[in-house]
């Protein structure tokens, strides 16, 4: 047996400087200092014998060995994560701190309507919220950095379990003196190449809308100059094109004092499914069940 086993401090600043692969910013993301988190990882590198860094003045980087070691750390510090959860799940439901990744398409449209009843409601949930795109909120999830993400399916996330929140329609938005006179129902065959304004990669309903028009030379076409559903619905208000929206946006009032109209995508695969996953058999599966009731609530 090992005399002496790497502390989970000492591996939580790995991860961290693997993840902002600088001192600094590693430094400043575990909230200590930088010689703090660099005696860290040292007495780490001693500990085990071996370099995982190679350190230079503008470079940070790491040797396979220490690839390796980062990828063990991730499970390592998600075991002891876990531990502590089913603990705290042991207890009274829905208490205690919990790590909630939301991607931007949802989280500025539906958490204001539900995290007042919720704090009003669960006064002992300690809610850490994170805004993430679907890729980088998944991938939190797997290594431990967020316990559930709220997202839109389908979207490739692994193995995990999920529970249904809502459909949510997709609309094609339209600045409103537009000569085509848009019907009730769009077809995906009035969404012009060139003229379909969409987010940037990263977001999942780049992809549902793509992916709902099922026209695959628009993804070729469209412009993709969006970081955020705002930035599109002002661009499609200055007359540049037409966009996607979804159903939870245009309740929360996105279109409000704009000149843009929206009207239903006519289309077999013109709704996204809203649902929270987490990691497969977490002790806290049964929370995030009910936590799942909470937001179908709102």
């Amino acid at each position: 047996m090992t005399a002496f086993l790497p502390t989970l401090k000492q591996l939580q600043y790995l991860v961290a400087l693997h993840e902002q692969q600088h001192f600094g910013r590693a430094a400043e993301a575990s909230f200590v200092s930088q010689s703090t988190l660099s005696a860290g990882i040292r007495e780490l590198e001693s500990l085990l014998g071996v370099t995982l860094v190679e350190r230079s003045r503008r470079v940070v980087r790491f040797t396979q060995l220490g690839n390796q070691v980062v990828a063990k750390a991730h499970r390592v510090l998600r075991e002891a994560e876990e531990l502590t959860d089913l603990v705290q799940a042991s207890g009274k439901p829905l208490t205690g701190q919990l790590s909630m990744s939301v991607i931007p398409t949802i989280a500025p449209f539906l958490l204001p309507r539900i995290l007042p009843r919720l704090r009003k409601e669960r006064p002992e949930l300690k809610l850490q919220l994170r805004e993430e795109t679907s890729h980088a909120a998944v991938e939190s999830l797997h290594h431990g950095r967020a316990d559930c993400v709220l997202l839109a399916l389908p979207f490739h996330t692994g193995e995990v379990e999920s529970a249904h929140i809502s459909d949510d329609r997709l609309f094609v938005a339209f600045p409103k003196n537009d000569p085509r006179d848009p019907p009730d129902e769009v077809p995906p065959s009035m969404v012009e190449d060139g003229r379909l304004l969409l987010l940037e990669d990263g977001h999942c309903l780049r992809d549902h809308a793509l992916a709902a028009c099922n026209r695959p030379e628009l993804r070729g076409s469209a412009s993709m100059i969006g970081t955020s559903l705002h930035t599109l619905v002002q661009m499609v208000n200055g007359g540049l094109g037409l966009t996607m929206l979804p159903q939870m946006a245009l309740d929360a009032g996105i279109l409000d004092g704009t000149d843009v109209v929206a009207r239903p995508l006519k289309a077999k695969n013109a709704t996204r499914e809203i649902a929270l996953i987490w990691r497969k058999n977490s002790p806290r599966g049964s929370e995030f069940e009910l936590l799942s009731e909470e937001l179908r609530a709102g």
